[in-house]
């Protein structure tokens, strides 16, 4: 990996994006590395939670558009954009809970890679914004869906047609983030959410994480069926068993995701 660090220890994976002299701007070497990185840990059960950030104290840029052109044939701009698309897709598709750990800036691409992020907590020095339009273009890395998810439609519409670049402090206000702490403080209080994340149930989290996702998608009676079908699941794990065992017992519960 030339663009991504990925540190794994004990059940979390970091995957640092490492631009830091292009404040992490995206090239197509770090979306494929980073969809590579992604589908990997996607099929790791030893991997319990993800934590995405980037070097520098930047979080990321968005798309590097002063990128070199390759040397090879020129790609397919549909192509390009698909590739891209797979990379938020892929994070969408992660069974682990993913929290994006910003400082600096979040822009284009970058932001909605922090929005892709079940959890979202940020440093009191991260910028948001989905600056597309002041660019010409119009939202992508999954923009088009995340944002009406966190915010209601007629707030997204507002944040997507006028790019302004939003302080920590208005995009908790939007509701956009989780989370807003002094820099400093912003590493421990992401790990104390790691470890509340780890002591949980993987396979009943995951359901849950599925469960809400799918949400907007569904009826009611859909989605009672899929919680019947997620519950089934879960009674007939391991967990579930020490789950009970733990309560009986007066003990916090250890999970396995088994």
């Amino acid at each position: 990996m030339e663009t991504i660090e990925v540190d794994r220890h004990d059940g979390v994976v970091t995957i640092t994006l490492n631009r830091p002299t292009k404040k992490n701007a995206a090239t197509v070497q770090l979306w494929t590395e980073l969809l590579e990185t992604l589908r990997i840990v996607s099929r790791n059960a030893d991997d319990r939670v993800v934590v995405i950030t980037g070097a520098g104290g930047e979080f990321c840029a968005g798309a590097d558009l002063w990128e070199p052109s390759s040397d090879g044939p020129p790609r397919h701009g549909l192509a390009q954009m698909r590739h891209v698309g797979d990379v938020a897709l892929a994070l969408h598709r992660l069974p682990q809970p993913t929290i994006a750990k910003v400082r600096g800036v979040a822009v284009g691409a970058g932001c909605n890679l922090a929005f892709g992020c079940d959890l979202v907590v940020a440093g009191d020095t991260a910028r948001f914004s989905e600056i597309f339009t002041r660019r010409g273009l119009s939202l992508d890395f999954g923009g088009s869906w995340v944002l009406p998810r966190r915010v209601p439609l007629h707030v997204a519409k507002e944040i997507a047609f006028f790019g302004d670049i939003l302080s920590a402090a208005e995009a908790k206000e939007f509701g956009l983030v989780n989370r807003v702490l002094p820099d400093a403080e912003l590493d421990a209080f992401v790990d104390a959410w790691v470890t509340k994340l780890l002591a949980a149930p993987p396979i009943a989290l995951a359901q849950t994480k599925r469960l809400l996702d799918n949400s907007m998608a569904v009826t009611m009676e859909e989605a009672l069926d899929d919680e019947g079908a997620a519950q089934t699941i879960n009674f007939g794990t391991r967990d579930t068993i020490e789950a009970i065992s733990a309560f009986a017992e007066k003990r916090e519960p250890k999970f396995q995701g088994r």
